[in-house]
């Protein structure tokens, strides 16, 4: 069968004519993506000029000509791309243009943000953008070593590449362009994470997405001035900041967490990774209120919070029972610290936890899966998800005893329509069927199953630590497995569904 692409361009009448009885016809009107993808570049261009300023005259470490050069191409592509299309009228976004805006947006960025890393790192081009996508989806895996006698420069950039990306690219897009005030919505729920996508903050969704921001901001401010009341240098404490809040996990140490052999440091991440595992529209009624029964009485919050503490107790018998930390206050701040990491899919290290016993690698990956709450800039599944779906089995028992009976799940007091549980259900069957073959994929570039297995769950749930032969960082991965695993890692920030329908071909039907 042949396949035939018709841009607008082209009369797409013509174009039938062509086999037409066998052809597939792709009809896309790529204006209104070319246009809006002149914002993030745009974007990335501003970061990388501000960079090349703080290279010259602030760390003064001489490398502000790899952010300069990158910085003049993509403002310069930007300003070509939206003089080239602004006459045309956006007042509307269809879905199909923010589906394919919110995948293409973090391909784009992945590229762009790649170029300073493989000019300073001096990394291949494979590796560079594996670097980038794991800034910018926050999921923290590295290819690099010898982090602290990197310029301060470059390493403070892969901190803020992490913070740009936590609460997403699309959301900032959306605050920042005031024509979207109708088709953002459909920008925002391409992009936001959660299976309930339809809440909105206030009337109009650019004041929703800006009150996010200023939140994220306001929060990423306190962080950092806890980890310097706490011990970090200013650097440190201001870098670290970014990667707490967004829940990123890079360092500016190779030892991550453990550099600073700190217990109030620990602490001011244990409490920062959990607001940023908490969903932000929470954070935002809460300033609303100032009742902080707003936590308290919302489901997921009051459940992720109590996984956080049965898991913690796990890890703390089962690190005690093998001897595994030396002292048991240790052994509570270590298992708690941990448990957080990972569940907020942060992944941050205090300690060497890939020498600790294998029942404790299981839990942690197992919280990695569990996620932190929708909405949040924590990966993995999402505690709602978990939720509805032990609901949803609890439901079909109930009915094998009493086939006549009705029940209803309800969320947060409130019955849950059967759309959401059906999306529900089929999200946890493809992140399960990703897992699998995404491993297998990778086993076959010659991995290990442990360590396939541990690095597709960190690259999907945006985790960052593996474990195995990639248990320090994931440099000793193939050209071909490292293009799996940026591959998962977009496909998990972006919750599989919004990369997968491009590939069907209603998608591109006229």
């Amino acid at each position: 069968m042949a396949l035939v692409i018709a841009f607008n361009l082209i009369p797409l009448e013509k174009i039938i004519m062509i086999n037409s009885s066998k052809s597939f016809v792709i009809y896309f009107d790529y204006k209104p993506t070319f246009f809006l993808l002149a914002f993030p570049i745009g974007c990335m261009g501003l970061v990388h000029f501000c960079f090349a300023w703080l290279s010259l005259f602030t760390f003064r470490d001489n490398q502000a000509s790899a952010f300069f050069i990158p910085s003049l191409v993509m403002l310069i592509s930007a300003f070509i791309l939206f003089y080239k299309f602004r006459q045309l009228d956006y007042s509307k976004v269809s879905p199909r243009i923010a589906l394919l805006f919110a995948s293409i947006s973090w391909v784009v960025m992945g590229l762009l943000g790649a170029m300073p890393i493989i000019n300073i790192a001096h990394v291949s081009f494979t590796d560079g953008v594996f670097e980038s996508i794991s800034a910018l989806t926050t999921t923290g895996a590295t290819i690099l070593s010898g982090l602290d006698d990197m310029p301060k420069s470059f390493l403070m950039y892969r901190q803020f590449l992490q913070w740009l990306g936590g609460l997403g690219i699309v959301i900032f897009v959306v605050a920042v362009l005031p024509l979207l005030n109708v088709g953002g919505m459909k920008l925002l729920k391409a992009e936001t994470p959660g299976p309930m996508k339809d809440e909105k903050l206030t009337p109009r969704i650019q004041h929703a997405a800006r009150y996010l921001w200023f939140i994220y901001v306001g929060a990423t401010f306190l962080c950092a001035l806890g980890y310097f009341i706490a011990g970090m240098g200013w650097f440190d404490a201001i870098a670290h900041s970014f990667t707490t809040i967004s829940t990123g996990g890079f360092s500016t140490h190779d030892a991550s967490m453990g550099y600073f052999q700190n217990r109030w440091i620990e602490i001011n991440a244990d409490i920062f990774m959990l607001v940023g595992a908490i969903a932000f529209g929470l954070h935002f009624k809460f300033i609303q209120t100032l009742n902080p029964k707003v936590y308290v009485n919302d489901e997921e919050t009051k459940t992720f919070l109590i996984i956080v503490f049965i898991l913690s107790s796990m890890l703390f018998v089962m690190l005690y029972k093998n001897n595994t930390v030396e002292s048991a206050v240790d052994n509570i701040f270590q298992s708690i610290f941990h448990v957080i990491s990972f569940i907020t899919s942060t992944g941050y290290a205090a300690g060497d936890f890939t020498s600790w016993p294998a029942q404790t690698a299981l839990l942690l990956v197992f919280a990695g899966y569990i996620g932190g709450c929708a909405g949040s800039t924590a990966g993995g599944n999402k505690v709602i998800r978990n939720i509805l779906t032990i609901k949803i089995i609890n439901k079909q028992l109930k009915i094998l005893l009493h086939p006549h009976g009705v029940f209803n799940i309800k969320y947060n007091g409130k019955a849950i329509d059967d759309p959401v549980l059906h999306s529900t259900m089929v999200f946890m069957s493809i992140a399960a069927t990703s897992t699998l073959f995404l491993t297998l994929a990778v086993m076959s570039t010659g991995l290990n199953f442990w360590t396939s297995l541990t690095a597709i769950a960190s690259c999907i749930n945006v985790l960052g630590p593996a474990y195995g032969e990639l248990g320090s960082n994931f440099q000793p991965a193939n050209d071909t497995a490292t293009w799996i695993f940026s591959v998962s890692m977009i496909l998990g920030r972006l919750e599989y569904f919004t990369v997968l329908v491009l590939f069907t071909k209603s998608f591109w039907k006229p």
